[in-house]
């Protein structure tokens, strides 16, 4: 493993803080690489106020995962040098309290495995040590488990797993990229999620998947039950599950 890496149980404490008063404040938010899940996108669209296809257009770009092959969808940065995130201020992140997961857990890295068997997930976490970064001079320390705790990052996983477990399935039973359909419907389902709505109002998109009147009508009149629901559904059409 590099040596600015170090691997963390959820009990085990390092020594970290970010404020404005750490002299690399927002140095993090530049030289963007920023993949986006499609929680992230749900909390970063109605922070903005804007639809998800909106969003799509204005702040990302997207394209096939090497070794998914499924789409991945990533932050668009503002014009070189810098490659800043559209959403860094001076003073800070403009979406803080919407910020990425990956944002959130930084600078720890979360490794997630599924087993094939159980279906339980075993998680792990790599330290980033960053030589740029100064939070590691600052007096504080937490366990991993307080620090995810406090940066509200356990919502996130909880939807990064489930597109753990597609991605799982992926691989499994559909090696190599998706097809155009396949990729737009996989892109509607789970990112553009206000298309996703339309389309399941007026088109029956959800035609052949079983379900109770009203486990729809909870998904058309909440954000949350609704990509829950593009979750299910695009595993039902791409994996008969």
């Amino acid at each position: 493993m590099d040596d600015h890496m170090m691997l963390l149980e959820r009990e085990d404490v390092f020594q970290f803080s970010c404020t404005s008063q750490v002299p690399c404040f927002n140095d993090c938010c530049r030289d963007l690489n920023q993949f986006l899940t499609p929680y992230d996108l749900l909390r970063l669209k109605n922070r903005l106020k804007v639809s998800s296809g909106e969003f799509l257009k204005q702040y990302t770009t997207c394209r096939n995962g090497p070794e998914t092959g499924l789409p991945v969808v990533s932050l668009n940065p503002q014009t070189a040098p810098e490659l800043r995130c559209p959403f860094v201020t001076p003073d800070g992140c403009r979406v803080y309290e919407d910020r990425p997961s990956s944002c959130r857990t930084y600078p720890l890295a979360r490794l997630a495995r599924r087993c094939r068997e159980t279906g339980q997930i075993t998680e792990q976490f790599v330290l980033l040590q960053e030589p740029h970064c100064r939070g590691f001079k600052q007096p504080h320390t937490q366990s991993v488990g307080q620090y995810l705790a406090d940066q509200g990052v356990e919502t996130y996983n909880q939807f990064n797993d489930l597109l753990l477990e597609i991605i799982s399935f992926k691989n499994r039973q559909l090696p190599g990229p998706l097809g155009i359909r396949d990729t737009y419907l996989f892109t509607l389902a789970l990112y553009d999620q206000d298309n996703f709505k339309v389309q399941v109002q007026d088109n029956n998109l959800l035609q052949g998947l079983d379900l109770p009147a009203e486990t729809i009508s909870q998904a058309l009149s909440d954000d949350i039950a609704l990509l829950k629901l593009g979750h299910r559904w695009i595993t039902h059409v791409l994996f008969k599950k």
